[in-house]
């Protein structure tokens, strides 16, 4: 998933760099949620194996 974010990310940076503000703001949000759900399932991995 992080994968996918990093991806949306250059993205949005290649769009912003030919000026296609709609695409690059497109792009950075879904990086934006993609890296969030990371961070919450990463979070969630490492507290249940620590139950574990």
């Amino acid at each position: 998933m992080l994968h996918y974010t990093v991806v949306f990310l250059v993205i949005a940076l290649i769009a912003a760099l030919f000026g296609f503000g709609g695409i690059a703001a497109g792009a950075v949000g879904i990086a934006k949620i993609l890296f969030v759900v990371f961070l919450v399932l990463a979070l969630a991995s490492f507290l249940f194996g620590l139950v574990r």
